[in-house]
């Protein structure tokens, strides 16, 4: 368990927004718009191909830490793996343990961990996008609600894990519930 939880932390770590911003020449992305390394932030660069790559590889890693403990470790280690694959992206050791907000390694995870309460998940960000424009209100009310869908589906145990997560989510967008509650927010595609 713990060989898992390091490899999830290590591969949780890797700041793929950061590292495609500076390939792409697009500057520091902890200088631009929120200051930070997600997905939310690097479209607000303006390079909308970089923001699904950070998606796609964020949300990957947390996939590929639970796929890869399951394989090997069972269903026990694949949970560990995920939350530390979750843990690493919100407290990445390369930049001094200042991350994300985690929302796409909690996708990532919760998908590879039990895919019914992943894609439930996805759908409740997607539609809240789709409806409000506003990725963080997006973001919240689908860790919110990720517990209740792995409970209503029989699965304890990843309610539990997705509970975990979800508390941090929200904890990590203290500053965007501030500004959700004065009505300033900025919309998904504002730069």
């Amino acid at each position: 368990m713990i060989f898992w939880a390091i490899f999830g932390y290590l591969l949780g770590s890797v700041p793929f927004g950061l590292v495609i911003t500076r390939a792409l020449g697009l500057g520091d992305l902890r200088q631009i718009g929120s200051g930070n390394i997600g997905a939310t932030n690097v479209l607000r660069t303006g390079n909308k191909g970089a923001a699904l790559a950070t998606l796609l590889l964020d949300s990957g890693k947390g996939a590929i830490a639970v796929l890869l403990a399951r394989h090997f470790g069972g269903e026990t280690a694949a949970e560990m793996a995920g939350a530390a694959a979750f843990l690493g992206h919100c407290f990445p050791i390369w930049l001094r343990f200042k991350g994300g907000k985690g929302v796409a390694t909690f996708l990532g995870t919760l998908i590879a961990l039990c895919w019914p309460v992943g894609l439930i998940a996805c759908a409740t960000w997607a539609v809240t996008a789709a409806v409000t424009r506003i990725s963080s209100l997006s973001a919240l009310l689908a860790a919110a609600l990720a517990p209740a869908f792995a409970w209503g589906l029989g699965r304890p145990d990843i309610a539990a894990a997705a509970a975990f997560m979800a508390v941090l989510i929200v904890i990590r967008h203290h500053a965007n519930i501030r500004r959700l509650l004065a009505g300033t927010e900025p919309r998904i595609g504002r730069k």
